[in-house]
């Protein structure tokens, strides 16, 4: 089969379960690295034109970063679109499976059972914290409500001030942040690329993790190994303090 994902997270799973098969991919697919597959633009805003030239048997897109009028487009060109729905972690699992199992008719992979049990085993990190969880600046956008992300920390014992908000991405001052009342700011390197010298000054005082984006964010193979590397970053390992 011909794949065609505006997903980064479901590329590197469609390719590391069948390499050659995905021919293209958005110019945010950063994994598998050396993924030979045609960039046909960005999540928000696909070449469509370019995705039909690539005659793909299936587009993989997802209901969060992708918008319905380019969909839309794709399926108007006669195109087979399967749109994922990904609100925290056993609906990465179903969705996954689906996707490579059910639609792509594949052996279902190793790194997928590997995922499901690292996850099964995970314990959290000391005692419960209550954080923010910023993914942009300029203006400061949070993690709010039903967030795969919010889910995984939520699992790890870092519960988001912010998992009650009516909006999913809602914009949050930097001022009413810093008064949230929490005792941790996590500060992933995507979509914005927070850094130390870039996220904990905005908050002295308060102790800031930074942790890997696609360990936070990606449901694909990146789940095997998530829980170490989310847990050592929020257990101390990139736990920088503030100010």
């Amino acid at each position: 089969m011909r794949v065609v994902s505006l997903v980064p997270s479901l590329t590197e799973a469609v390719a590391e379960s069948a390499p050659g098969m995905v021919v293209g991919a958005t110019d945010w697919c950063s994994h598998p690295a050396g993924l030979d597959a045609v960039r046909i633009g960005g999540t928000k805003n696909p070449d469509v034109a370019a995705v039909v030239r690539l005659r793909p048997d299936l587009v993989v897109a997802n209901e969060e970063e992708n918008r319905l009028p380019d969909l839309a487009a794709l399926r108007a060109a006669g195109l087979r679109v399967l749109v994922t729905e990904v609100r925290d972690l056993p609906g990465a699992f179903r969705e996954l499976d689906r996707l490579l199992v059910g639609a792509l008719g594949l052996p279902r992979p190793p790194w997928l059972d590997r995922a499901e049990e690292a996850w099964a085993g995970v314990r959290p990190v000391g005692e419960e914290r209550l954080a923010f969880v910023p993914v942009w600046r300029r203006p400061w956008m949070v993690l709010g409500r039903d967030t795969f992300a919010g889910d995984l920390l939520a699992r790890l014992g870092v519960r988001n001030a912010y998992a009650g908000h009516p909006e999913r991405y809602p914009r949050v001052p930097a001022a009413e942040l810093a008064r949230s009342g929490c005792d941790l700011v996590v500060l992933p390197d995507e979509p914005y690329r927070f850094t130390a010298d870039d996220g904990p000054e905005a908050f002295p005082g308060l102790p800031a993790a930074l942790v890997s984006g696609r360990h936070l964010t990606w449901y694909g193979p990146s789940l095997a190994e998530a829980p170490g590397v989310l847990g050592e970053a929020l257990g101390g390992g990139a736990v920088v303090a503030a100010g």
